[in-house]
């Protein structure tokens, strides 16, 4: 199984910047061998054809940031499967903390955009979490089963499962600098692998879970020999090629 090393960009870099960074990127990962890992670079809409242009690596591919569960219509301001596919990319987030809590997504909404989005032919990387508030009152299991079953709650069948991803982003480690203990992620990702087995049976095994939260170059290594982490998902630390090229060869 393919560790999963993914960048989000958030709002972050024009064109001419995803350009920069990614001709940058892709000489840093010339010579680190990644027949064992896939790549996800997750830019803003507005690069996401240039940025599907640019990457020449077979082991790097463009994912959209979110998406509307809906083929076309009348919804002002939002993005299709199809017009991601139309642009290159292959992936798209769901579920990230930054839409559930500041745009007010709800669990119900998460899971119809995850569920259109692997109809529609994309792969998924589905993020959950918890807030600093729900861990410190015990209700991580909970919070973490309820946005699993929701999200999860209608998928596809038959789907291969290289193409669903789980990212477990504590909400109070997102951009804060703040990194969770190893025994923090090892609880929420032990949790987790337990609540997709009940949820997809064996293939539950299969399903990759990230790690995401003030991931950088110094901690990249560590978190990723820990159990049930099968990838990280990086924010800031992968807005510049040389940090998130370092992240890659950890």
């Amino acid at each position: 199984m393919k560790k999963i090393i993914a960048a989000n960009w958030k709002m972050f870099k024009t064109s001419e910047e995803t350009i920069q960074t990614l001709t940058e990127l892709n000489t840093l990962t010339e010579n680190i061998p990644l027949d064992n890992k896939e790549i996800l670079i997750f830019p803003p809409f507005t690069s996401l054809e240039v940025a599907a242009k640019i990457v020449n690596n077979p082991y790097i591919f463009i994912g959209a940031q979110d998406l509307y569960p809906a083929k076309e219509g009348a919804f002002t301001g939002e993005i299709s499967p199809t017009m991601i596919l139309a642009c290159g990319a292959k992936w798209v987030l769901t579920g990230h903390s930054e839409r559930r809590h500041i745009i007010k997504e709800d669990n119900a909404l998460v899971g119809q955009k995850t569920i259109f989005a692997l109809a529609s032919g994309l792969n998924v990387v589905a993020c959950i979490g918890e807030t600093l508030e729900q861990r410190e009152e015990g209700n991580l299991y909970d919070v973490l089963a309820e946005q699993l079953q929701q999200t999860l709650a209608k998928l596809p069948t038959p789907l291969s499962p290289e193409r669903l991803v789980i990212a477990y982003e504590p909400v109070w480690a997102i951009g804060t600098g703040k990194t969770a203990s190893t025994e923090d992620i090892i609880e929420a990702h032990t949790i987790i692998r337990e609540l997709l087995k009940n949820i997809l049976g064996v293939s539950a095994m299969q399903t990759r879970i990230l790690y995401g939260g003030s991931v950088k170059p110094e901690n990249a290594h560590e978190i990723l020999s820990l159990d049930n982490v099968d990838g990280l998902l990086v924010g800031g630390a992968s807005l510049k090629a040389d940090s998130f090229a370092k992240i890659i060869s950890a």
